[in-house]
């Protein structure tokens, strides 16, 4: 398709303003109501895209507020394209407004703008440059928005209960060149019962995290104790904060006393790349003296099995394989009162291995606890040869508009919905080299990145169904 370039030129302005616009609809999931599963955000962003879709030529259709799609072509075989509209929560401390939709400096600001809005406007204008060019597709081009990526995947599980699933596809969700290799998933709970007793500090109420496959920056503790204890844990706590330089501080909430951990997001599928506030607040907690024993067994527990890690060596589930590399251990959220404690984790488990052998492994780290583990979701891993004609022909698209004739594909710790087709991967949208902002602060798509794939996906929507 030697046109691509000329015709997505032409859209740029509509490509920049259809991203800002989808930023600036605050799409994190929320309570259901009638016709809106996800809540209202994620509904508005719904019909949003595909007002936009329609308006474009593309034949649409809403499924009941889960999901839609836009179409294009016809044929008996269908090449899908997976985007999202829902985000994670956004965070604190950002620059910009997270969803202003606010350009800087050639960049597009908000929540959204590389996971996955921007590529799911790309894949929208690419699909409208085949129309423009006059391409008559031999395989249908159906591209699919879903709105619960980020939750739990209810979007997809509806959807295909009700359409067919493409043949083959792509989701740009990731990072180029191609993804052809993604870990499985598990996100489950740890859980223990909480008892006050007579010690001098007892727990009012612990909670952090925004989601499980973020790096929590904020964490915080309520805590009751006498008047005369608070001097010493203030001191404690100072002292703390020199040995470590963690963001920990101290204030006065009514009659009790409130500690703050401040970290660092990061996508979950990273965790090396923020700092955890959740581990912080736990690893001062399991040295405080005068602490309720329910929570400092935890603490303590918390410590010695977790800690700092990243790839879940301490409790029992550090496995690797040389296909994907090491196991991701991602503590996303806690949730704590007088009466029990839930954390919530979120590992990346190596391809060949399965869910069974990873919470194996974390049963043995707990005999011997009164805490319990409880499943909560449990993702397949996705894997597709190097030599498959789908990650060949998407690598002859993007080495001919990059030019970058080193990269190879690559295995990722994320999860996409590449997942849900017999045959997919994910496709973009990150170049190599650059920082990873998804789920983080400040999270923004150049604008020339933008236009950049919008190509690269039209050829390669041309390279697929012609």
């Amino acid at each position: 398709m030697k046109n691509a370039d000329r015709i997505v030129e032409n859209y740029r302005e509509k490509i920049v303003q259809s991203v800002c616009d989808l930023i600036r609809i605050r799409s994190v999931k929320s309570e259901e109501m009638p016709g809106k599963p996800f809540g209202e955000g994620i509904n508005q962003a719904l019909e949003h895209i595909l007002k936009e879709a329609d308006s474009l030529g593309f034949k649409t259709e809403n499924a009941s507020g889960y999901a839609g799609h836009a179409d294009f072509g016809d044929g008996e075989e269908t090449l899908g394209v997976l985007v999202h509209l829902d985000v994670v929560p956004e965070g604190e401390d950002w620059s910009y407004p997270p969803y202003g939709g606010e350009i800087h400096e050639g960049h597009i600001y908000g929540r959204g703008a590389i996971d996955n809005k921007g590529p799911a406007v790309a894949s929208l204008y690419a699909m409208k440059a085949l129309k423009d060019a006059g391409v008559n597709p031999k395989r249908k081009i159906r591209l699919i928005f879903g709105t619960d990526e980020e939750s739990g995947w209810k979007d997809l599980d509806y959807y295909f209960q009700h359409y067919p699933k493409p043949d083959l596809g792509f989701s740009p969700d990731a990072s180029f060149p191609v993804i052809h290799g993604e870990k499985g998933i598990q996100i489950f709970k740890l859980v223990q019962g909480m008892a006050t007793d007579d010690k001098p500090i007892q727990l009012v109420r612990l909670e952090g995290g925004n989601a499980p496959n973020m790096v929590p920056d904020r964490c915080e503790i309520e805590l009751s104790m006498a008047e005369n204890v608070k001097q010493m844990l203030g001191n404690d706590l100072e002292e703390f904060v020199k040995k470590t330089g963690y963001e920990l501080s101290m204030e006065p909430s009514g009659e009790h006393m409130l500690i703050k951990a401040k970290g660092i997001s990061a996508h979950g599928s990273r965790p090396q790349k923020g700092k955890n506030a959740i581990s912080h607040l736990l690893l001062f907690l399991a040295q405080c003296p005068g602490l309720n024993e329910s929570l400092k067994k935890f603490a303590v527990f918390y410590k010695d099995k977790i800690g700092l890690e990243v790839n879940g060596e301490s409790i029992g589930c550090g496995f690797q394989d040389e296909v994907s590399g090491k196991l991701v251990f991602n503590v996303g959220r806690i949730q704590a009162s007088s009466e029990s404690l839930q954390l919530t984790v979120n590992t990346r488990s190596p391809i060949t291995l399965t869910a069974d052998e990873v919470f194996g492994g974390i049963k043995k780290e707990l005999a011997g606890n009164d805490m319990k583990l409880e499943i909560d979701e449990v993702i397949d891993p996705l894997y597709v040869p190097e030599d498959d004609e789908l990650v060949r022909q998407l690598m002859d698209v993007y080495r001919e508009v990059t030019g970058d004739m080193e990269s190879r594909p690559i295995t990722i710790g994320g999860g996409t919905y590449a997942r849900a087709l017999p045959k997919a991967v994910a496709f973009g949208a990150l170049f190599p080299g650059q920082d990873e902002l998804a789920h983080q602060k400040n999270e923004c798509i150049a604008i020339e990145d933008l236009m950049k794939m919008t190509v690269i996906y039209a050829k390669a929507l041309f390279a697929l169904t012609t």
